[in-house]
């Protein structure tokens, strides 16, 4: 695992190390220590993502809203 802190990775790498805890916790063969630690570290991981999307989603929501204020704007759902 890249950084012991996941609030401070981007989207991408959370994403990245997300995929690569679910590949390693199917694949099997870890103590179930081992496998609560990445299963803890995986619910870390995808809360990141989670808050990351968001954060998208608002900026997405607040461009589509400035842009529909605009007199003559034509809506962005043509």
């Amino acid at each position: 695992m890249t950084d012991d802190n996941p609030a401070s990775l981007g989207y991408e790498a959370a994403r990245d190390e997300l995929a690569e805890v679910v590949r390693r916790l199917e694949a099997g063969g870890l103590s179930l220590e081992d496998s609560l630690a990445l299963w803890e570290r995986g619910e870390q991981l995808a809360a990141v993502c989670e808050r990351h999307l968001a954060g998208a989603r608002e900026r997405i929501e607040s461009v589509i809203a400035a842009r529909e204020q605009q007199p003559g704007a034509q809506p962005l759902t043509e």
